[in-house]
């Protein structure tokens, strides 16, 4: 998890906000690791149809407005959020660097290492940098993560949270924010996951996005175009609808009878069939020949009887995401609700996290 440059790194009170194409979620959480955290309130709030693209924000006024209805949903005073950059707007990249160097020091390592990989000039970017921690093989080194971001990426997401009256005083990056939920998830798998490659597969509205991990640790990532939208797009041609009024029929569930069976079942075995040949792709691109768990995040996740067809298909146990499982609820977050909607709020809830970093 990474602060980019412009922000400082904790605040005391913290809600995670994830603007996403389809949706803005908001996600407020208390207690501790010790004693057990809590999910104070949560929102999720629709967004208009082409406000974000391809994870950039084309319609600012629209996401503010969606991110000032979810923050009123919220019912609460809310000052302080974490927000997350598309993975696909920041740079990346592991170096090695003398272990003992005084920040400073690291500081001007970092800028000299970051001029090789980012192809644009270093004052058009945030960039921030973390220790991971001193090499396995030899301690008088450690490995540093840099991140990197064009200005203009991490300004849109300012701006919008500015807009609905709130700071954001955290840029994080939706992948590593999943993680950080993720970790939650894993913990309650059989053993805990250890030693077990573990596939997270977050299906987006038109994108999922495959990462593959072990003890935490991710060994491959991989995007593809396909999500929740096509469902829309087919309902909406299906039965002479908006797009609008379409997503809207797929959430409350009032659609005709023949829903399920004409474009619900088809729309899930296609899922099934791209994380199946997601896997596949992990396979001959890695000296990795299995995955021994699958888990399922993202808005499609909780589509009832997906888990069963792709555990089905690729052999494979597999589990719907759910990272609040186990936390106490306020008495404003109705728990049958946050069920339905826990998949589609891992990167809100690994933002929300934030709050407890040390």
């Amino acid at each position: 998890m990474i602060d980019l440059a412009m922000f400082s790194p904790k605040a005391r009170q913290l809600a995670g906000l994830d603007i996403s194409s389809s949706s803005v979620k908001l996600v407020e959480l208390s207690g501790s690791e010790r004693d057990g955290y809590r999910v104070e309130r949560y929102a999720i709030e629709p967004m208009p149809r082409d406000a974000v693209v391809d994870g950039n924000i084309a319609n600012l006024e629209a996401v503010s407005d969606s991110v000032r209805r979810a923050v009123r949903r919220m019912g609460a005073s809310l000052k302080n959020v974490a927000v997350a950059l598309p993975a696909s707007a920041v740079i990346t990249k592991k170096i090695i660097l003398p272990a003992g160097l005084r920040e400073l020091e690291m500081e001007v390592q970092v800028e000299s290492e970051a001029n090789q990989y980012i192809p644009f000039p270093l004052d058009e970017v945030n960039l921030d940098f973390q220790v991971i921690g001193p090499l396995r093989d030899n301690p008088d080194e450690v490995e540093v993560l840099i991140a990197a971001s064009r200005k203009e990426k991490v300004e849109d997401r300012v701006a919008a949270a500015e807009a609905a009256g709130l700071k954001a005083v955290i840029m994080d990056v939706d992948t590593f924010a999943a993680q950080a939920a993720f970790e939650l998830v894993r913990q309650r798998l059989p053993g805990g996951g250890e030693g077990k490659i573990i596939a997270l597969i977050n299906i987006g509205a038109s994108v999922t996005t495959v990462t593959v991990l072990r003890n935490g640790q991710q060994i491959y990532s991989r995007e593809q175009a396909f999500g929740g939208a096509q469902l829309t797009q087919d309902i909406a041609r299906q039965y002479g609808m908006s797009v609008e009024e379409a997503e809207s029929a797929k959430r409350t569930g009032s659609l005709p009878e023949d829903y399920e069976r004409d474009l619900l079942r088809p729309f899930m075995d296609s899922m099934a069939l791209e994380v199946s040949r997601a896997l596949q792709f992990f396979f001959t691109s890695t000296q990795y020949n299995q995955v021994d768990h699958i888990v399922l995040a993202g808005g499609c996740a909780v589509l009832p009887g997906l888990g069963e067809m792709v555990g089905g298909r690729t052999q494979i146990p597999t589990t719907i995401a759910n990272p609040f499982e186990g936390m106490s609820l306020s008495s404003s977050v109705r728990p049958k609700a946050l069920l339905a909607d826990a998949p589609a709020m891992m990167v809100a809830c690994g933002l929300a996290l934030r709050r407890f970093d040390t």
